[in-house]
């Protein structure tokens, strides 16, 4: 009882604790150790065990076999139990934002059947319109203008984008090349609620469910959602880039 009173922590969870039913936090393990008087080194060892335990590997080959589409019903159901959803989209566009011909063509890669893994995709965007959501996504010149597809097609794709940001609970940024950013876009990141992180590798993703890993990555949002163009500044950049596309 002395330790969970020190640790301001009810006797039930730290029980639970000890016991192995539930992992602890970052800050639940900082407050046991801290109360224990440990030395500084087993508090700073006990941290990182910490944080590792709220972070997990997930590998593309592994995806690979148990089949893409159950990949995207577990993406549905994150998508479902969220209320507020960042994206940043450092390279490409999100599957959430695709056209078909551009999700076949970002599938290409994949090894076998990927027309169940399609049509999961274009399922899924129908989370956009549910006006309980709250959708960010925050887009580089990249990867609006990566050519995933031929010219046509990828004007097409463009115009979707500046279609989809007509919708009232969905906000399409862009960062144009030429703003000037301190800190580089290392890699395509999405933050569901304030309660998970994933983020995309080549072989990969990595799921952070600590708090501070999270918090880390709203801020670094955050950062470039200050430099993003939205609205009409946006509209009108699609339009230019699609009509390059055109010409």
């Amino acid at each position: 009882m002395w330790l969970a009173r020190r640790c301001n922590m009810s006797q039930t969870k730290l029980s639970n604790i000890e016991t192995g039913r539930i992992t602890p936090g970052l800050v639940d393990v900082e407050l046991i150790v801290r109360a224990l008087d440990a030395p500084a080194e087993i508090v700073a060892e006990a941290a990182a065990l910490a944080r590792l335990a709220h972070t997990e590997w997930q590998g593309k080959r592994a995806s690979w076999r148990r089949g893409l589409e159950k990949r995207q019903s577990e993406l549905a159901g994150l998508e479902t139990e969220a209320v507020t959803l960042r994206y940043f989209l450092p390279a490409m566009v999100t599957g959430l934002l695709a056209t078909p011909e551009y999700i076949r063509a970002s599938l290409s890669h994949s090894p076998g059947d990927i027309s169940r893994t399609i049509a999961k995709k274009l399922e899924r965007q129908a989370i956009l319109y549910d006006s309980r959501k709250h959708f960010t996504f925050l887009l580089t010149e990249q990867a609006a203008r990566w050519a995933v597809v031929p010219r046509a097609v990828m004007a097409v794709q463009i115009d979707h984008l500046a279609s989809l940001s007509h919708l009232p609970n969905v906000h399409i940024g862009v960062l144009p090349l030429g703003n000037s950013i301190g800190r580089g876009p290392m890699n395509t990141f999405t933050i569901y609620d304030q309660r998970l992180t994933t983020v995309e590798t080549f072989t990969g993703r990595i799921v952070f469910q600590d708090s501070r890993d999270i918090a880390e990555h709203l801020e670094i949002f955050g950062r470039y959602e200050r430099h993003a163009l939205f609205d009409e500044e946006a509209t009108a950049l699609f339009a230019e880039w699609a009509a390059a596309y055109r010409s």
